[in-house]
């Protein structure tokens, strides 16, 4: 175990950023409030809001009257809109650029498709080009730009700087890209994980709520997860913490996975997976209901809520697919209750927006767990809404952690 103290820039900077943190999940508050909060003396906090007023980081508020003897404080609140942060969600086959304010609330915001098969220099290239030319559009000066937020699909490096497998997303494996975009941008950039900078922004819009632990899944085309432990995202030894997707429920025969191997929960529990498994058996006979719901269409016009529909109808094969796939997942979550005693486990994806696969999933969870255990399962109160924040809620984060310090 290593030990290091801190240098009294270490200290200014943990100082600035818990200020920060407090007033984004507290709101407004007077210096005396800040200084309980921090557990800081008047004094203290009296600098530190001092230089982060003349930097223009926060604002006073008007005078209000404290305490019995009448007293009058002036409160201070974040300037939500010194600064701004840019923002790249890379996806498969599409990446969302775009801007947020301090506060999260969004500037600008496109959806572009990748293109296929070129060499990640390019399409990095091309992502960093119309990002900048979309802040420039939006009128954002580049001293106001703090940072851009990357976030990919796949594995990142530990030391949080390169991609080191996008399942296809970047054409190259082991790919730079937070250098590559910091030398086309002139910008500081951070990156992550797509999944955990959703659970990242889950966090920050939930504010005071998002301390103890929390499990994240997420269902889309894939399965992904992220844990946190005292309010902060557990990345692990080779930054695959909590890659749930991909723990092996098929030892033998099972199907080929995105990640390489076979047989993964993914394969089977995904909404992917139950498209092609309804997709593989669909007829008139094992699967009546699902078929007059298809009839007439073309095979990738099938959804997964087509399947959940049948299943709910009453078709057997459609309910043999949802069963399979809600018993393998509730299987791989339960084992995460039992390991990790997490407070909280928070669904997030469109396969929840169903309602049938949502409590068939919740039945699942409570089987065979005991009392003891009381987490509390919930669907995203945000639930597809952080897809266009997530990215450039990295570089908030980063300039919170940094005490505003640019």
């Amino acid at each position: 175990m290593t030990f290091q103290g801190d240098n009294m820039m270490a200290v200014k900077r943990n100082n600035r950023s818990a200020a920060l943190r407090i007033l984004h999940e507290k709101g407004e508050m007077s210096r005396k409030k800040l200084a309980e909060s921090m557990q800081l003396t008047p004094a203290a906090i009296t600098k530190i809001v001092a230089e982060m007023l003349g930097e223009g980081l926060l604002l006073e508020g008007d005078a209000v009257t404290s305490g019995s003897v009448g007293r009058r404080e002036i409160p201070v609140a974040l300037n939500v809109r010194c600064v701004a942060a840019l923002g790249m969600l890379i996806n498969t086959r599409q990446a969302i650029l775009s801007a947020l304010w301090l506060d999260g609330s969004v500037i600008f915001s496109e959806e572009i498709p990748l293109p296929q098969r070129a060499p990640a220099d390019e399409t990095v290239e091309m992502l960093t080009r119309r990002l900048l030319a979309l802040a420039a559009e939006a009128g954002l000066e580049r001293e106001r730009i703090m940072g851009i937020g990357i976030a990919v699909r796949g594995v990142t490096s530990p030391d949080g700087r390169t991609v080191a497998d996008s399942f296809g997303a970047l054409r190259e494996a082991n790919y730079p890209i937070c250098d590559r975009v910091g030398e086309l941008s002139g910008l500081r950039t951070v990156l992550a994980n797509n999944v955990r900078a959703l659970f990242s922004a889950q966090m920050f819009f939930s504010r005071d709520e998002a301390g103890g632990s929390q499990f994240f899944l997420r269902c889309e085309y894939g399965i992904g997860a992220s844990l946190s432990i005292d309010g902060k995202i557990w990345h692990g030894v080779t930054e695959q913490c909590a890659e749930i997707g991909h723990i092996p429920v098929v030892r033998r025969g099972g199907k080929p996975c995105s990640c390489g191997k076979s047989g993964c929960l993914e394969t089977i529990a995904s909404p992917t997976a139950i498209r092609e498994d309804a997709l593989a058996i669909l007829s008139p006979d094992r699967t009546p209901v699902l078929w007059n719901l298809w009839r007439g269409k073309k095979p990738d016009e099938l959804s997964v809520d087509d399947v959940f529909r049948a299943a709910a109808s009453g078709d057997d094969g459609a309910a043999t697919i949802v069963d399979r796939a809600v018993i393998a997942l509730g299987s791989a979550v339960k084992a995460v209750v039992y390991l990790v005693d997490p407070g909280k486990i928070v669904l997030y994806g469109r396969m929840f927006e169903n309602e049938y696969c949502l409590s068939r999933l919740l039945s699942e969870l409570r089987e065979g767990v005991d009392s003891r255990h009381t987490v509390t399962v919930e669907k995203s109160r945000y639930n597809h809404r952080l897809e266009d924040k997530a990215a450039p809620l990295l570089a908030v984060q980063d300039f919170f952690d940094r005490g505003g310090i640019r």
